[in-house]
């Protein structure tokens, strides 16, 4: 794709305007590390839940989205459209909890939960395996997209490509580096915006490119084609009913998936911690689960439809978003297309970066390294990290090859560990050993049925037997250890418990020992709210598709069960004083 002058001076302004905010908040940034990591405790609802939609909008997702497009129909974004109910469990569950439990990261609630080197390990083990480990899979992926985009755009070989990459790494973490998390969050918000219009656009372009939606329509089978069904075949290779089950009915509460953690957790628990209060850390949360299953996906799902009728043979179907946008995206916009690509790369490494630093900075280098520095010792600190995942998950990249099996990676390495980070809250008989058992049992259990007894997380029937697997003996495993290992310490539990005040129904013998504390009987209008939360998103992703693919009837019901569903959220959330939430 020839990009002319004015595109590429669109794409320099672009880089200067991120720069600008990085100059602007670096004073902000380099008082302390509250103001480096959570902006001061102080983000509003929009800002905090924008960055979270924005983090999430990543350059690897629109190829993603289009391979699993191309290759299982609409359908095929049941993969992460599952992890819905996840979402709106964090929302009404666990994010006021999270943001009264005034920690700094996820990871440093191990000590506030729990006591003693359990914790401590806890705590020290998991900074370093999701702060590095995990956290540079997850930048080496969205490093490859980018790798992947830039081939395309400007004919370059993977290493040329990967090259251009770093130093744009370089330039996002410089940034990051200077302004922390407001730069992260200021950044983010132009960058969303930039980056939807674009794809919009783009998807507008598709569907002109192939002759309008009844066209497109007409030629991927016609109404009542498995490819435009929302919901799979149930007989079909890639989804049989045993693995649409796992995935609806085990995987989103049972997984560990980042941003979409059960009982929440990484960026998007960074960015409840940072909300001004706990009404403001719900709602951020709820704007940013609307947003990322029911606003944002079509625009990519339209141009993966377009790409199956424009390149009917690819063999890198990811690949197929990329040449649409080469081949019939109109030049004059081209420029802003890379730099909404741009964008979407850089909001998802700065705030890997920035999360990923929080986690070694301040769960493992102030925590067992160096504990009683200064602010500017620890905000140096943390910049000498974000430069060093800079470079690890640059050498990651080298390496990866596919961005999807990196996705199906961490699913099958993380079953079985959420009920564990769900019932934490709920459940005083939790201690760090159920935690730790858990996620050494996942992993193991996980690893030893691929490679022993050869369980390919590729095909369908065995990856739903690898989760089941998994999650059941890992289950019994936690349960086990909980049970033949003391629980936490009275004082350790009454402090969690004060402070957080989590509902009393599985805090009975804890409740009783603390009549000053509040008690709280909402936990059944939260499940109410949950369920109604799901049926808010669902009914709008379903309605909005509806829309768009002319079947309006339909597509009117899904958005009136949306409305409905949002309203009677309104309504409970207000009749429960949270009126001021939109102050």
């Amino acid at each position: 794709m020839r990009l002319t002058p004015v595109d590429w001076a669109i794409i320099a302004a672009y880089f200067l305007f991120n720069i600008g905010i990085g100059l602007y908040y670096k004073s902000k940034a380099g008082a302390n590390i509250s103001e480096f990591f959570l902006s001061g405790r102080n983000v509003p609802w929009w800002l905090a839940g924008t960055s979270m939609v924005a983090t999430t909008f990543a350059a690897d997702t629109p190829l993603v989205v289009t391979g699993l497009v191309a290759r299982n129909g609409i359908a095929g974004n049941w993969l992460w459209w599952n992890m819905v109910a996840s979402g709106m469990l964090t929302v009404f569950l666990f994010a006021r909890l999270w943001r009264r439990s005034g920690v700094t990261t996820d990871i440093e609630l191990a000590e506030l939960r729990y006591s003693g080197k359990p914790a401590a390990f806890l705590r020290g083990f998991r900074s370093v395996y999701l702060g590095v480990v995990m956290n540079c899979i997850i930048l080496g992926w969205v490093n490859l997209a980018m790798v992947k985009i830039l081939m395309l755009v400007l004919g370059l070989g993977k290493d040329e490509a990967l090259w251009i990459v770093i130093g744009i790494i370089a330039l996002t973490s410089l940034i990051s580096t200077m302004s922390g998390l407001w730069g992260v969050l200021v950044t983010d918000m132009f960058q969303f915006f930039v980056k939807m219009t674009m794809v919009i656009v783009l998807g507008i372009a598709a569907v002109h490119a192939v002759g309008g939606i009844e066209v497109m329509k007409a030629k991927l089978g016609g109404e009542g084609s498995p490819f435009l069904s929302f919901v799979p075949d149930l007989h079909s290779v890639w989804m049989p009913a045993v693995t649409f089950c796992v995935y609806i009915g085990v995987n989103w509460w049972a997984t560990w998936y980042p941003g979409a953690e059960p009982g929440g957790g990484g960026y998007v628990a960074q960015r409840m911690f940072s909300a001004k209060d706990e009404r403001h850390s719900l709602l951020a949360t709820l704007w940013f689960n609307v947003a990322h299953y029911a606003l944002r996906p079509w625009p990519w799902v339209i141009v993966g439809m377009a790409s199956v009728i424009l390149y009917p043979h690819l063999q890198d179907p990811e690949t197929g978003y990329v040449r649409v946008m080469i081949d019939y995206l109109p030049a004059s916009l081209r420029g802003l297309m890379v730099a909404a690509f741009a964008a979407a790369f850089m909001s998802t490494v700065g705030t890997q970066l920035n999360w990923g630093a929080s986690y070694l900075v301040n769960d493992f280098y102030r925590r067992f390294l160096r504990g009683n520095e200064s602010d500017r010792h620890y905000v140096n600190a943390s910049q000498v990290a974000t430069v060093l995942l800079t470079i690890i998950s640059a050498i990651v990249t080298h390496y990866m090859d596919s961005i999807a099996g990196a996705w199906k990676l961490l699913i099958v390495t993380g079953a079985g560990t959420g009920t564990v980070l769900i019932l934490r809250w709920y459940w005083w008989r939790i201690n760090a050993w159920s935690e730790v058992s858990a996620m050494a049992a996942a992993f193991l259990v996980s690893v030893t049925l691929q490679t022993v007894f050869h369980l390919d997380s590729d095909n369908p029937v065995q990856f739903a037997y690898l989760i089941l697997t998994t999650v059941a003996i890992t289950t019994v495993v936690w349960l086990a250890t909980t049970f033949l290992t003391a629980p936490e310490s009275d004082a350790t539990l009454l402090g969690f418990y004060r402070k957080v005040r989590p509902s009393p129904a599985g805090w009975a013998p804890i409740s009783r020992l603390a009549p000053d504390v509040p008690i709280s009987h909402d936990l059944g209008w939260n499940l109410v709210d949950w369920l109604c939360g799901c049926a808010l998103v669902y009914g709008a992703l379903f309605g909005i598709g509806k829309v768009i693919l002319n079947d309006y009837a339909t597509g009117a019901a899904f958005l009136l069960l949306s409305v409905a569903s949002g309203a009677f959220i309104y309504w409970d959330l207000n009749r429960r004083g949270w009126s001021s939430v939109m102050e």
